[in-house]
């Protein structure tokens, strides 16, 4: 190599692959940042916001792409450790790494409403889904905030800023209402209650095993199911759920 391609390829190279002198040591936020902002990739990864795992095709469906894109989309997806794979059978599914994955999602969602960058697809569906949906796998929304409004107010979590704590009355609660039991609560890599901004309200729901464990519990009681449509993540209640919710956690927002 010449010395005048040696110094063209050390000017380029720092646009090649993403690098600049004034970059610092550290997370490496514009990675992520790239990988969620592609269109393609974010309607993917929207589309996984519901907790369930989705195929290739699926997915490609989702963003409106051919499946050979999808395949190059996944893999970057899940290279950054945003995604992971989940084969069974034939069939390879795709799902978040967890709900650190969502919350950032569900994070950059509420900034992007607040800043009016909303997309032009809604319908009669947007207020159910304003009013209660999945976000990975504990519920959000009105109904996810006041859920978490009403346990702090009773003292039966702790929260300051965006750390939670179950309260030692919060485990009675929890054993006597829904049957919870804290041994139900433990997971390797996850919390029991973690703060989750929620896009629509702009405040927190409730994330972590706990919040998982009450989406579960909500479902198992029949209180609530989620939409049937594919790639939904609305939640809809039941007339009894809605009543034991309210006498749970107060009544319903309208």
């Amino acid at each position: 190599m010449t010395c005048l391609r040696k110094a063209r390829y050390a000017l380029a190279r720092p646009q090649c692959f993403g690098y600049h002198r004034s970059m610092k040591s550290g997370p490496d936020i514009a990675l992520v940042a790239s990988l969620v902002g592609d269109p393609a990739r974010a309607n993917m990864l929207t589309a996984l916001m519901n907790g369930r795992a989705l195929t290739a095709s699926e997915l490609a469906q989702e963003a409106g792409i051919t499946p050979q894109t999808a395949s190059s989309h996944l893999a970057k997806l899940e290279a950054g450790g945003l995604i992971e794979p989940e084969k069974q059978g034939r069939h390879r599914y795709y799902r978040l790494t967890d709900d650190d994955v969502a919350s950032v999602l569900e994070g950059l969602a509420g900034l992007a409403a607040r800043t009016g960058h909303m997309r032009v697809r809604t319908g009669p569906k947007d207020p159910a889904l304003r009013r209660a949906r999945i976000c990975y796998d504990h519920l959000a929304g009105d109904l996810g905030v006041q859920m978490l409004d009403s346990l702090r107010e009773r003292h039966l979590v702790r929260q300051k800023k965006q750390d939670i704590e179950l309260t030692a009355e919060g485990e009675r609660f929890l054993a006597r209402h829904l049957q919870i039991s804290p041994g139900m609560l433990t997971h390797p890599r996850r919390p029991v209650c973690k703060a989750c901004l929620d896009w629509s309200e702009r405040r927190h729901h409730l994330a972590g095993t706990l919040g998982a464990a009450m989406m579960q519990r909500f479902a198992e009681l029949k209180w609530a199911a989620r939409d049937a449509t594919p790639g939904s993540r609305v939640v809809n209640f039941t007339r009894t759920g809605e009543k034991q919710f309210a006498a749970l956690f107060g009544d319903a927002k309208d």
